[in-house]
């Protein structure tokens, strides 16, 4: 295994961690409040999380070149975005 393919087992899996994280706690911040806003901002996070998750494996697991990988990955990030943004819409409605 290649040191850059180590480096992003490493990096997707601070990823995973982190947005698995804020994915729990905007979830538990929803069940308290049964805030619609807090549910989309944990759902917002959970696909970014999602993305990088899979875009990275599918990178190093199969035939997936580095430019589909980037876009896979921009594509789950920018719904991710959308949903996030959508929450904050929420918020001031």
């Amino acid at each position: 295994m290649s040191s850059i393919a180590s480096a992003i087992i490493v990096v997707k899996t601070v990823i995973l961690l982190l947005g698995g994280a804020i994915t729990y706690i905007a979830y538990r911040a929803y069940r308290r409040t049964h805030s619609a806003s807090l549910q989309m901002l944990g759902i917002g996070f959970a696909v970014i999380t999602l993305g990088a998750f899979l875009t990275g494996g599918a990178t190093l697991l199969f035939t997936l070149s580095l430019e589909a990988g980037v876009l896979i990955n921009s594509i789950f990030v920018a719904v991710g975005l959308a949903v996030i943004m959508y929450s904050l819409h929420l918020e001031r409605g």
